[in-house]
């Protein structure tokens, strides 16, 4: 009993640590798929609910890790549910974006709405930062007026990558092939949701969309029963 705890303990991140986060918390893992489209007009942002305990068993299936950072700029995650938390915690990953650092970047840009590559820079930093101690990887998507939809890779390193779409957590692994078949330039809303859902269909759990253009940006809720059956490759 007492090794176990001393390893659970040992296992902790030392970032989440400062946090006070309890151990039994870290070993609550995300099997994520998550994923970012650009299309005419707009980006399409998603993510599957659930998150495990674990190798079997599924604590939630209704987390929500879609979070918006600003009126039209998000923020996805994958990784460990407790580091993905902590930075949350840095003020619920929304003081990473709208505290000090974006205040910076805000008067920068005449204090107007921030560049979606902006927050990404942030989100890039920030992971650098804690690049020994956090076990979470990000996508940063939305629209802005000087470069209209984008969609960014962060990865565990800090590495900052655009892309017309891109994909992540465990559950990526089983669809990279799909997507990749079933991307185009130049895709429709209707298309790109599609695919976001196509995605995210089996890995449990309702699918967490958001859609954002120039007018604003929208969520919807996709229950798993009404998510559409996997398309044809052919």
């Amino acid at each position: 009993h007492y090794r176990a705890r001393a390893h659970r303990e040992k296992a902790c991140s030392p970032f989440a640590a400062q946090l006070n986060i309890p151990n039994d918390v870290m070993s609550n893992r995300m099997e994520t798929t998550i994923i970012a489209v650009r299309y005419d007009g707009g980006v399409v942002i998603g993510s599957d609910s659930r998150a495990s305990m674990g190798e079997e068993y599924v604590s939630s299936r209704v987390i929500n890790k879609v979070i918006q950072v600003h009126d039209k700029i998000f923020c996805c995650m994958a990784g460990s549910l407790a580091d993905a938390q902590a930075s949350q915690m840095l003020s619920s990953i929304s003081s990473v974006f709208t505290g000090q650092h974006m205040s910076i970047y805000l008067h920068m840009q005449m204090e107007e709405p921030p560049l979606v590559k902006s927050a990404a820079a942030i989100m890039r930093s920030f992971c650098y930062t804690h690049r020994d101690e956090l076990s979470a990887g990000f996508i940063v998507a939305g629209w802005d007026r000087k470069n209209g939809p984008q969609v960014f890779q962060v990865s565990l390193g800090g590495m900052i990558l655009e892309q017309a779409f891109t994909i992540g957590g465990s559950g990526s692994t089983f669809i990279y092939g799909y997507a990749d078949a079933k991307f185009k330039p130049g895709m429709t809303r209707e298309e790109s949701l599609s695919l976001a859902m196509d995605s995210d269909n089996v890995s449990g759990g309702v699918v967490h969309l958001a859609i954002v253009t120039e007018k604003g940006a929208e969520r919807q809720l996709i229950p798993g029963n009404k998510l559409p059956v996997l398309q044809s490759l052919a």
